[in-house]
Protein backbone atom coordinates (compact mmCIF):
# COMPACT_ATOMS: atom_id res chain seq x y z
CA UNK A 1 0.00 0.00 0.00
CA UNK A 2 2.46 2.61 -1.28
CA UNK A 3 1.54 6.16 -0.53
CA UNK A 4 0.31 7.03 -3.50
CA UNK A 5 -2.59 4.62 -3.38
CA UNK A 6 -2.98 5.59 -0.24
CA UNK A 7 -3.85 8.84 -1.77
CA UNK A 8 -5.93 7.52 -4.39
CA UNK A 9 -8.01 5.40 -2.17
CA UNK A 10 -8.72 8.31 0.71
CA UNK A 11 -9.34 10.93 -2.05
CA UNK A 12 -12.01 8.40 -3.30
CA UNK A 13 -12.93 8.31 0.41
CA UNK A 14 -13.49 11.70 1.06
CA UNK A 15 -15.13 11.62 -2.23
CA UNK A 16 -18.09 9.10 -1.19
CA UNK A 17 -18.63 10.88 1.83
CA UNK A 18 -19.56 13.83 0.39
CA UNK A 19 -22.18 11.92 -1.72
CA UNK A 20 -23.52 9.18 -0.23
CA UNK A 21 -26.60 10.36 1.88
CA UNK A 22 -27.77 12.09 -1.45
CA UNK A 23 -30.67 10.07 -3.10
CA UNK A 24 -29.40 11.92 -6.66
CA UNK A 25 -26.07 10.58 -6.08
CA UNK A 26 -27.20 7.25 -5.35
CA UNK A 27 -26.08 4.76 -7.99
CA UNK A 28 -22.75 6.93 -8.74
CA UNK A 29 -21.89 6.43 -4.60
CA UNK A 30 -22.39 2.71 -5.07
CA UNK A 31 -20.30 2.27 -7.52
CA UNK A 32 -17.74 4.12 -5.86
CA UNK A 33 -18.16 2.27 -2.99
CA UNK A 34 -18.13 -1.07 -4.63
CA UNK A 35 -14.64 -0.01 -6.46
CA UNK A 36 -13.22 1.34 -3.10
CA UNK A 37 -14.44 -1.97 -1.39
CA UNK A 38 -12.70 -4.94 -3.98
CA UNK A 39 -9.60 -2.96 -3.26
CA UNK A 40 -9.70 -3.86 0.19
CA UNK A 41 -10.01 -7.70 -0.58
CA UNK A 42 -7.73 -10.46 -2.80
CA UNK A 43 -8.50 -9.48 -6.21
CA UNK A 44 -10.58 -12.89 -6.77
CA UNK A 45 -13.02 -11.88 -4.30
CA UNK A 46 -14.90 -9.08 -7.38
CA UNK A 47 -12.54 -10.89 -10.12
CA UNK A 48 -10.55 -7.29 -10.18
CA UNK A 49 -8.10 -7.53 -12.73
CA UNK A 50 -5.30 -4.87 -10.88
CA UNK A 51 -3.81 -5.74 -7.55
CA UNK A 52 -5.41 -5.08 -4.52
CA UNK A 53 -4.00 -3.60 -0.97
CA UNK A 54 -4.71 -7.49 0.06
CA UNK A 55 -2.98 -9.31 -2.73
CA UNK A 56 0.00 -6.94 -1.73
CA UNK A 57 -0.12 -7.90 1.46
CA UNK A 58 -0.35 -11.87 1.27
CA UNK A 59 2.63 -11.20 -1.95
CA UNK A 60 5.53 -13.03 -0.53
CA UNK A 61 4.05 -13.47 3.11
CA UNK A 62 4.56 -16.44 5.37
CA UNK A 63 2.36 -18.62 7.49
CA UNK A 64 4.94 -18.05 10.22
CA UNK A 65 4.71 -13.71 9.69
CA UNK A 66 0.99 -13.86 9.80
CA UNK A 67 0.62 -16.13 13.13
CA UNK A 68 3.49 -14.43 14.77
CA UNK A 69 2.36 -12.88 17.94
CA UNK A 70 3.45 -10.13 19.73
CA UNK A 71 4.98 -7.97 17.51
CA UNK A 72 6.59 -4.77 18.46
CA UNK A 73 4.55 -1.57 16.59
CA UNK A 74 3.98 2.01 17.77
CA UNK A 75 0.17 1.50 17.22
CA UNK A 76 -0.01 -2.87 17.37
CA UNK A 77 1.09 -5.84 19.60
CA UNK A 78 -1.45 -7.92 17.41
CA UNK A 79 -0.52 -10.88 14.65
CA UNK A 80 -1.59 -10.03 10.64
CA UNK A 81 -3.95 -12.93 11.11
CA UNK A 82 -5.82 -11.38 13.79
CA UNK A 83 -6.43 -8.08 12.28
CA UNK A 84 -7.44 -9.91 9.17
CA UNK A 85 -9.96 -11.50 11.04
CA UNK A 86 -11.11 -8.85 13.42
CA UNK A 87 -11.91 -6.62 10.14
CA UNK A 88 -14.10 -9.41 8.44
CA UNK A 89 -15.84 -10.22 11.79
CA UNK A 90 -16.95 -6.18 12.43
CA UNK A 91 -17.83 -6.27 8.37
CA UNK A 92 -19.96 -9.37 8.82
CA UNK A 93 -21.58 -8.46 12.03
CA UNK A 94 -22.12 -4.51 11.34
CA UNK A 95 -23.47 -5.62 7.08
CA UNK A 96 -25.39 -8.13 7.55
CA UNK A 97 -26.93 -7.60 11.68
CA UNK A 98 -27.46 -3.91 11.66
CA UNK A 99 -27.75 -2.78 7.85
CA UNK A 100 -29.43 -6.55 6.45
CA UNK A 101 -31.25 -7.60 9.95
CA UNK A 102 -30.11 -11.13 8.77
CA UNK A 103 -27.92 -13.34 10.58
CA UNK A 104 -24.03 -13.65 9.85
CA UNK A 105 -22.52 -15.34 7.42
CA UNK A 106 -19.72 -16.97 10.28
CA UNK A 107 -23.25 -18.25 11.32
CA UNK A 108 -23.55 -20.27 7.92
CA UNK A 109 -21.58 -22.62 6.20
CA UNK A 110 -19.96 -23.85 9.91
CA UNK A 111 -16.99 -21.31 9.83
CA UNK A 112 -16.10 -20.85 12.67
CA UNK A 113 -15.21 -24.71 13.01
CA UNK A 114 -13.54 -24.49 9.49
CA UNK A 115 -11.50 -21.88 10.76
CA UNK A 116 -10.56 -23.70 14.07
CA UNK A 117 -11.62 -20.78 16.70
CA UNK A 118 -13.60 -20.42 19.60
CA UNK A 119 -13.94 -16.84 19.55
CA UNK A 120 -17.48 -15.79 17.80
CA UNK A 121 -16.98 -12.10 19.20
CA UNK A 122 -16.03 -9.12 17.08
CA UNK A 123 -11.84 -9.82 18.78
CA UNK A 124 -12.28 -5.97 20.65
CA UNK A 125 -10.74 -6.34 24.12
CA UNK A 126 -9.10 -9.89 23.99
CA UNK A 127 -6.79 -10.21 26.47
CA UNK A 128 -3.05 -11.12 25.14
CA UNK A 129 -3.35 -15.19 25.46
CA UNK A 130 -6.66 -15.17 23.56
CA UNK A 131 -4.57 -12.83 20.98
CA UNK A 132 -1.82 -15.73 21.17
CA UNK A 133 -3.86 -18.95 21.29
CA UNK A 134 -6.39 -17.72 18.66
CA UNK A 135 -3.43 -16.43 16.20
CA UNK A 136 -1.27 -20.19 16.28
CA UNK A 137 -4.55 -22.05 16.08
CA UNK A 138 -6.32 -20.52 13.15
CA UNK A 139 -6.83 -22.14 9.31
CA UNK A 140 -5.49 -19.33 7.29
CA UNK A 141 -6.68 -21.15 3.93
CA UNK A 142 -10.14 -20.72 5.94
CA UNK A 143 -9.97 -17.49 7.09
CA UNK A 144 -8.94 -16.30 3.64
CA UNK A 145 -12.19 -18.06 2.42
CA UNK A 146 -14.53 -16.33 5.16
CA UNK A 147 -13.13 -12.81 4.21
CA UNK A 148 -14.49 -13.82 0.17
CA UNK A 149 -17.79 -15.20 1.69
CA UNK A 150 -18.28 -12.23 3.84
CA UNK A 151 -16.77 -9.48 1.35
CA UNK A 152 -19.61 -10.45 -1.55
CA UNK A 153 -22.33 -10.72 0.92
CA UNK A 154 -21.45 -7.13 1.46
CA UNK A 155 -21.82 -6.11 -2.06
CA UNK A 156 -25.37 -7.85 -2.25
CA UNK A 157 -26.10 -5.52 0.86
CA UNK A 158 -25.20 -2.19 -0.35
CA UNK A 159 -26.68 -3.03 -4.08
CA UNK A 160 -30.07 -4.04 -2.70
CA UNK A 161 -30.09 -0.42 -0.71
CA UNK A 162 -32.67 1.52 -2.23
CA UNK A 163 -31.92 5.71 -2.56
CA UNK A 164 -32.40 7.30 0.83
CA UNK A 165 -31.72 4.14 2.82
CA UNK A 166 -28.06 5.41 3.42
CA UNK A 167 -29.85 8.27 5.79
CA UNK A 168 -31.43 5.63 8.01
CA UNK A 169 -30.28 4.76 11.38
CA UNK A 170 -29.69 2.04 13.13
CA UNK A 171 -32.97 0.05 14.30
CA UNK A 172 -32.97 -0.47 18.31
CA UNK A 173 -34.00 -4.10 17.68
CA UNK A 174 -30.83 -5.06 15.45
CA UNK A 175 -28.87 -3.92 17.73
CA UNK A 176 -30.54 -5.86 20.22
CA UNK A 177 -29.78 -9.12 17.85
CA UNK A 178 -25.65 -8.35 18.54
CA UNK A 179 -25.63 -9.59 21.96
CA UNK A 180 -28.35 -12.32 21.48
CA UNK A 181 -25.51 -13.68 18.43
CA UNK A 182 -23.22 -13.59 20.65
CA UNK A 183 -21.52 -10.57 18.28
CA UNK A 184 -20.08 -8.95 21.32
CA UNK A 185 -18.00 -9.62 24.14
CA UNK A 186 -18.86 -8.55 27.76
CA UNK A 187 -16.15 -6.14 27.62
CA UNK A 188 -16.53 -4.41 24.12
CA UNK A 189 -20.82 -4.22 24.38
CA UNK A 190 -19.71 -0.31 24.22
CA UNK A 191 -19.91 -1.23 20.58
CA UNK A 192 -23.45 -1.29 20.63
CA UNK A 193 -24.19 2.19 21.83
CA UNK A 194 -21.07 3.57 19.02
CA UNK A 195 -22.54 1.93 15.99
CA UNK A 196 -25.85 2.39 17.59
CA UNK A 197 -25.47 6.05 16.64
CA UNK A 198 -24.72 5.41 13.34
CA UNK A 199 -26.68 5.83 9.76
CA UNK A 200 -26.37 2.85 7.59
CA UNK A 201 -23.74 5.60 5.47
CA UNK A 202 -21.87 5.86 8.81
CA UNK A 203 -21.45 1.91 8.83
CA UNK A 204 -20.38 1.79 4.85
CA UNK A 205 -18.26 4.32 5.61
CA UNK A 206 -16.29 2.96 8.25
CA UNK A 207 -16.58 -0.89 9.12
CA UNK A 208 -17.16 -1.79 5.64
CA UNK A 209 -14.18 0.44 3.77
CA UNK A 210 -12.19 2.76 6.37
CA UNK A 211 -12.03 0.18 9.10
CA UNK A 212 -10.82 -2.38 7.07
CA UNK A 213 -8.10 0.34 5.28
CA UNK A 214 -6.86 1.10 8.95
CA UNK A 215 -5.89 -2.65 9.56
CA UNK A 216 -4.47 -3.42 6.32
CA UNK A 217 -1.94 -0.62 6.44
CA UNK A 218 -1.04 -1.52 9.94
CA UNK A 219 -0.70 -4.98 8.42
CA UNK A 220 1.60 -3.83 5.58
CA UNK A 221 3.57 -2.16 8.30
CA UNK A 222 3.81 -5.13 10.20
CA UNK A 223 5.25 -7.36 6.86
CA UNK A 224 7.15 -4.81 5.76
CA UNK A 225 9.51 -4.91 9.45
CA UNK A 226 9.59 -8.40 9.97
CA UNK A 227 9.80 -9.62 6.13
Amino acid sequence: MNADKRKVWNANHKILTGMIVKPAEHERAVDLFLKQHALLYASRMANTPYPTFEDELMNDMSEDLLRKYPVVMKDTRNSIAWHLWHITRIEDITMNILVKGSGQIAHTGAWFDRMKVNVQHSGNEMESHEIAAFSKAIDIDALLDYRIAVARRTREIVQSLQPGQFKQKVEAARLARLHEQGALSEKSAWLADYWGGKTVAGLVLMPATRHSFVHLNKSLRIKHKYL
